[in-house]
């Protein structure tokens, strides 16, 4: 598949620019870091303002779709089918008072909206989302990028933390407290459903795991593929894993005494959460931007982006919620062991298929061929395994008891 020129904005263009608009205005060179400066505001500016506009038009989408699943309209008051709900619920939080309990932790209490949207956007940043193999298409690559991401989401922990603890209230304390157990336990399940695919691309580079995908790493390898969504899905905090903001339990959850913009600046990190996902999960497992030469590869990229965000708004749609217990228990006993086994099964395929020669020319990732071969046998295992775990270890849970009467049913009631 070609590489297909589209037009994209990097970093290194935007500083580019700038420098050289600073050179014809009359600067001399002690003025370079002013270009850099500027580089990282248009950057941020297009960031913030895409998410935001991209978020805004995905909870139309949400509600519009929800609402078909369960045989109900939907937003359909302002604008053409609804579609200017979103900006009225905006303009409805902005004129709402903004509340601040007395026996709050002020400072802490302000920053935490902030710190759970900062590291939903700082994701953006290293994801490859423009042409194949094109150089300017992504806004910064960073040679680490899969360790970035993994390193920026663990931050989403704390800041649910900071909300709880910092409202002096009970049921906040209590969501934040569960949400930030839940989230540190699936981050190891995620981990180690990352680390599968750096064992088959060799590089930590978001743009070397996209080159190294001559066979879609989704077909390659289905049970890390498995692990890794439903560890991200958890890590959403949405359904089935939205313990953190159980109704009829604790309120809110860890928002409970969020008003205002605040709470908009919260639920906004939240209703982003699904878009970050699709977009890491397609250059992970489906090939980035990859495609036939008939589209762009940022079309491609957005096609994947929309087929895993309908997948993810599937499970919301039509899942119960988990008890706390079942949620920790999948991370604990099933995904992690899934995690370790696939990497374990991963790399003794990579370790065979180094042997009998099949390394491609870059002397990292594999041939087509043995990809080809390693995910059949994959394939096969996953299906034993979920065979396995369906109809062996869940047998007991799923049978029902026979029924046996009680002996105190027939009390004083004498046989003829």
């Amino acid at each position: 598949m070609a590489p297909t020129p589209v037009l994209f904005i990097s970093f290194e263009i935007l500083q580019k620019n700038f420098a050289g608009l600073i050179e014809l205005i009359g600067f001399g060179e002690s003025f370079k870091w002013l270009a850099t400066l500027l580089a990282g505001i248009s950057i941020s500016f297009l960031i913030i303002n895409v998410m935001v506009m991209a978020t805004a038009f995905y909870t139309w989408f949400e509600r519009r779709m929800i609402a078909r699943f369960q045989v109900r309209r939907g937003p359909n008051r302002n604008g053409p089918f609804g579609m200017l709900q979103p900006f009225a619920d905006v303009l409805k939080l902005i004129m709402k008072e903004d509340t601040i309990p007395d026996e709050a932790d002020k400072p802490v209490f302000t920053l935490a909206p902030i710190a759970l949207l900062a590291p939903t956007l700082m994701i953006m940043i290293v994801i490859p989302f423009g042409t194949f193999l094109h150089e300017d298409a992504f806004l910064s690559n960073l040679n680490i990028g899969i360790l970035f991401i993994v390193g920026v989401t663990s931050v989403n922990s704390i800041a649910i933390f900071m909300a709880g603890w910092a409202s002096r209230n009970k049921y906040a304390i209590l969501g934040s407290m569960r949400g930030a157990a839940m989230l540190i336990s699936y981050e190891i399940p995620m981990a180690l459903g990352i680390t599968s695919v750096l064992i088959l691309s060799g590089s930590l580079a978001m743009t070397e795991i996209v080159s190294s995908q001559s066979v879609w790493f989704i077909l390659v390898m289905p049970m890390g593929f498995f692990v890794f969504m439903a560890a991200s899905t958890a890590e959403m905090s949405r359904t089935p894993f939205d313990q953190i903001e159980a109704e009829s339990e604790l309120g809110s959850g860890y928002n409970t005494e969020y008003s205002g913009i605040k709470f908009a600046v919260l639920f906004l990190a939240e209703f982003m959460a699904p878009l970050v996902t699709a977009a890491v999960v397609t250059t992970l497992f489906l090939g980035g931007s990859q495609g036939f030469d008939f589209l762009p590869g940022g079309v491609w990229f957005a096609l994947k982006m929309f087929i895993i965000i309908f997948v993810l708004l599937w499970f919301r749609s039509t899942w119960p919620r988990l008890r706390i217990d079942q949620i920790m228990g999948f991370a604990w006993k099933t995904l992690f062991g899934l995690g370790l086994f696939n990497i374990f099964l991963v790399a003794l395929e990579f370790s065979l298929a180094d042997q009998f020669g099949g390394l491609a020319s870059d002397s990292v990732s594999l041939t087509p061929e043995y990809m080809l071969i390693i995910g059949a046998i994959n394939w096969i295992i996953t299906i034993a395994i979920i065979l396995i775990m369906a109809n062996v270890v869940g047998r007991k849970k799923y049978t029902r008891p026979e029924p046996t009467p009680s002996p105190l049913a027939n009390m004083g009631i004498k046989e003829s």
